[in-house]
């Protein structure tokens, strides 16, 4: 299945489709050598099919049993560990992400599955409420009216190229909308394609084994401008997910909004994920502060969405010996490989012109990686008057690239935390025994709330932990609705919509909403009350 003259071709509706546009192949990014099998890629008229039969799908899987859902969900990650060693093997090569990190992050795609698997056996997401009828009620009587979610219709969901696998075919998009009841149409990523070609036989196997309907999922190879655009538009298609750049996203946004009948598209793009540090941070432990930073900045290359590229340090003496720590030890990190030649060619692009900035200086560098596309991580400083008047400075650099920016008076901190573009992250540095820094860090987190999804205190935004309480989101840019999050339990709402049942008998309501709860649902709204 690997070698240079095997074919492979799209998975729809667990069937293979050869496609008729130009062929599709991986590169090495370490080596910057095609690699692996050719892929046909299949033309919009060809695409449509996949659509097609999700809708056909649609009907049967939503009323499939909780239980036979969450078996299915179960059953992915199973598959995912029971074909981890040939997945890992073939994502390091496509990607040149290390074993290590492939590793983890197939466990974690397999966790993820296991969540929803949890979400769907205890129902809450179906968000019930009732309201039983009051006759009696003046000056007008009260109808019975019973409320849950419904799943929204077949999803086109997008791969990323910096997540082979935890946001990619079973990742976190797919894993949320099948829960939810909805289909997947999946576009794979064209940088890993035979990781994503595992995994998507991973998902169609399971989907037989389960007795679902085929069309319950299907991968799609093609161009991504011609073939994503075709799918978007189909009528069929009821919601999308993306993880990717800011070009990317809002095009896709452009294209659901100008259908006849507009679609939501939940789409994550871009954040600088910035770090403050305030003046009482640098007393305690500015070497372990220093390194914590360095790490979280030279992690993966710096391609995770939630890399450090802001940071705000203090004026003085205390924040030049902290950023001469930073640069000491990034002098000793060298460059990893970066996705594709193409991101390594940009990041290398977009510091050169960070560089160029009036201005700017740099803080520190490392060095060159062994193999290709490794450039060294880097570290830039400015001031706050300059940041505030450069709207190019506030720009993400995807990859190992961070400014630094010096603020003198708490107000101008303020001033700039103001300006910020909507972000995935932000994190805050202070001594709880810091006199001021306590009263200034109770300010920040109440103004950081507002451009924000997630707000850490003495932590690094690298590293998101998958559970029910996490919200990988935030406003625009970061995404393109600031009301959802793309992890964790509460992903699953972004493909639900609610419908009320109004005096509707008992054997006709949906079974979620009968009274005496026959599924078992663990918290439903009765009558203004929470149970069960």
């Amino acid at each position: 299945m690997n070698g240079p003259d095997t074919v492979l071709h799209s998975l729809i509706a667990g069937a293979p489709l050869p496609g008729e546009a130009e062929q599709i192949r991986a590169t090495d990014p370490a080596l910057g050598r095609p690699t692996g099998p050719h892929f046909t890629a299949l033309t919009p008229d060809q695409g449509s099919l996949a659509v097609e039969a999700a809708q056909q799908a649609f009907g049967p899987y939503r009323r499939v049993s909780p239980a036979a859902r969450a078996g299915f969900l179960r059953g992915i990650a199973e598959g995912l560990e029971g074909h981890a060693e040939q997945i890992v093997a073939a994502a390091k090569t496509e990607t040149g992400l290390p074993q290590t990190r492939l590793t983890g992050e197939l466990a974690r795609t397999a966790n993820q599955l296991r969540l929803f698997s949890e979400v769907v056996t205890e129902g809450t997401h179906h968000g019930v409420r009732i309201e039983h009828a009051l006759p009696q009620r003046t000056p007008l009587p009260r109808p019975d009216i019973r409320q849950r979610r419904v799943p929204v219709g077949p999803v086109l969901v997008f791969g990323a190229s910096n997540f082979p696998l935890a946001f990619s075919v079973a990742g976190g998009d797919t894993a949320s909308a099948l829960a939810a009841g909805a289909p997947v149409v999946f576009k794979a990523h064209n940088a890993h394609p035979l990781t994503s070609y595992l995994v998507g036989l991973v998902i169609t196997e399971a989907a037989a084994l389960h007795h679902l309907p085929a069309g319950v999922f299907s991968l799609v190879y093609g161009r991504g401008a011609d073939i994503g655009q075709a799918l978007i538009r189909h009528p069929g298609i009821r919601a999308v997910g993306f993880t990717g750049s800011r070009s990317g996203g809002t095009a896709l946004m452009a294209a659901a909004a100008a259908r006849p009948c507009p679609i939501p598209v939940f789409a994550e793009m871009s954040s600088v994920n910035p770090i403050i540090l305030l003046n009482s941070a640098l007393t305690e432990d500015p070497a372990g502060l220093a390194q914590g930073f360095v790490t979280s900045l030279t992690g993966s290359s710096g391609q995770l969405c939630t890399a450090p590229g802001l940071l705000f340090v203090p004026s003085g003496e205390a924040g030049d010996a902290f950023l001469q720590e930073v640069a000491e030890r990034l002098g000793g990190v060298a460059g990893t490989t970066m996705l594709t030649p193409g991101i390594c060619a940009s990041r290398v692009e977009r510091e050169q012109a960070l560089a160029q900035v009036e201005g700017v200086r740099p803080v520190g560098r490392g060095q060159d990686g062994l193999t290709e596309n490794a450039p060294a991580p880097a570290v830039y400083a400015t001031d706050a008057d300059t940041y505030l008047c450069t709207p190019q400075l506030s720009e993400e650099i995807f990859g190992s690239v961070c400014l630094v920016v010096r603020w003198d008076r708490p107000d101008q901190l303020r001033q700039v935390v103001d300006e910020l573009e909507g972000q995935l992250t932000a994190s805050l540095h202070f001594a709880e025994n810091g006199g001021e820094d306590v009263a200034l860090a109770s300010d920040l987190v109440g103004r950081l709330e507002e451009v924000v999804g997630r707000i850490l205190v003495g932590g690094w935004p690298t590293g998101v932990d998958v559970g029910d309480a996490i919200v990988h989101g935030g406003p625009f840019p970061a995404t393109s609705d600031g009301r959802s999050t793309s992890v964790g339990a509460t992903a699953i709402e972004r493909w639900l919509r609610p419908v009320a049942y109004q005096d509707v008998p008992d054997w006709l309501q949906p079974v979620e909403v009968r009274d005496g709860n026959p599924l078992g649902i663990r918290a439903r709204r009765v009558d203004g009350r929470t149970g069960r």
